[in-house]
């Protein structure tokens, strides 16, 4: 080895979708690369680390391969994750390092151990990032919204629709397996709807994890700052926030009115996505807050229309929490963001006015607002926009104590979450 970084792949995807047959595919292939491994598995004993073990032996004879068992490098294991690549780049010579996370984990928390800072980045370069897709069980979850919904996880706190919607937003290359089980319209479908949830990463189909090694290996494909952007509700909000700024200048009239103080105007902002994709999308922004009991309602029996949802929910009675709201397929979440800029003490909050100058800003409300970005097929834009300004407060309401409201959404990020399944009534969840 020389003194160059060594180039890194992680690959992501859900429980069963074909992630360590692709990685032993991968290990088959006689390229020249002397190639280390490390495998997390949720479980104690690390099966998946035992199975690719047989096929990880470098040109000195021995195997390299660091097994992370019993929880998820994205979070509790991520110190360890760390530990243990630098041991390996320490202890053994070879060319590449390829990282299987485990079902549950998100890729971005584990792109950051080696695209940040510390001795994994300084040992290692971030490559390419991979999501594996089941073709059929991706169909059933997004496309028809089938009753046989990706449920919750093993603790019953996050629908794992949620995860795998960010691990297909966060990668560079999208490799959808299982192509023997679906027919060629929906093999279509399921291609229209990644390009939606992810415009920028490269697309191939597998079968049985069958895949070309330059797909992903030394691809020079990563870029932190495409990566931090790519999915496609952040590139919808993108579009908005453009069209709002042009609209600000006169340039033209499709800007979006908060619907109160301008006449309650509810226009809203269409936002196309290139037609190949056969998916629209619009943002909803307002800036007064959602009467808790009537959205809490309008959660419940979320319609069926968008395949995604993403953004900051202002609900009255959580005056400090900026709530997230995160729909993917049939399931909806909503959790503590963070605090209101308007909440915080004066001086820090002045000092966030003055490095934002042209962030919106209320004399009364502060930053507090509602932007929400939907995107789907065949959106009912203006149905969406009607039902959600039913549960804005009223002009009466907002003279009203807010306090007196029942209030099911989380007070901070420590305490209880609204976990939502479409249809269905809220369910508190701990986090």
């Amino acid at each position: 080895m020389t003194g160059e970084r060594i180039p890194v792949t992680i690959l992501s995807g859900s429980l069963g979708v074909g992630k360590t047959t692709t990685l032993n595919r991968l290990l088959s292939a006689d390229d020249g690369r002397d190639v280390a491994v490390a495998v997390n598995d949720m479980g104690e004993v690390n099966v998946d680390a035992d199975l690719v073990e047989r096929r990880t032996t470098l040109s000195g004879g021995e195997s390299a391969v660091a097994a992370l068992s019993n929880g998820c490098i994205c979070c509790g294991l991520r110190g360890e994750l760390r530990n243990e690549v630098v041991r390996l780049a320490r202890e053994y010579e070879f060319d590449y390092l390829l990282v299987e996370a485990s079902g549950i984990g998100e890729p971005a928390p584990i792109a950051q151990v080696f695209a940040g800072r510390g001795p994994a980045a300084d040992r290692y370069r971030l490559d390419t990032t991979v999501t594996v897709v089941d073709a059929p069980r991706f169909l059933r979850a997004f496309a028809s919204r089938d009753p046989e919904r990706v449920g919750p996880d093993g603790d019953g706190t996050r629908p794992l629709s949620d995860l795998l919607v960010e691990q297909v937003e966060f990668c560079d290359v999208l490799l959808v397996n299982k192509r023997d089980l679906v027919g060629d319209e929906d093999a279509a479908e399921v291609g229209r709807l990644l390009r939606s949830l992810q415009p920028n990463a490269r697309l191939a189909w597998t079968t049985f994890g069958e895949v070309d090694p330059e797909l992903i290996i030394d691809t020079g494909r990563f870029d932190a700052e495409i990566a931090r952007k790519s999915a496609g509700w952040k590139r919808a909000l993108e579009r908005h926030e453009a069209d709002e700024e042009r609209g600000a200048e006169g340039d033209t009239g499709h800007g979006l009115s908060d619907g109160y103080e301008h006449g309650h105007d509810h226009d809203h902002d269409h936002l196309h996505p290139p037609e190949e994709y056969g998916v629209d999308s619009f943002v909803y922004e307002r800036h007064r807050p959602f009467h808790p009991e009537r959205f809490v309602e309008w959660l419940s029996g979320f319609p069926t229309g968008p395949l995604r949802s993403k953004g900051l929910v202002w609900v009255a009675g959580r005056e400090r929490q900026a709530l997230n709201l995160g729909q993917a397929g049939a399931q909806v979440r909503v959790d503590v963001n963070g605090r209101w800029v308007a909440s915080l003490p004066e001086r820090q909050r002045d000092a966030y006015r003055r490095a934002q100058p042209d962030v919106h800003w209320d004399e009364t409300w502060g930053d507090r607002e509602i932007k929400l970005v939907f995107i789907g097929r065949d959106l009912d834009a203006d149905a969406l926009v009607a039902t959600l300004d039913e549960c804005l407060l009223t002009d009466e309401e907002m003279s009203a104590d807010w306090d007196q409201f029942e209030n099911p959404f989380p007070a901070s990020p420590a305490e209880e979450l609204v976990s939502i399944s479409s249809g269905l009534a809220p369910e508190a969840a701990n986090r």
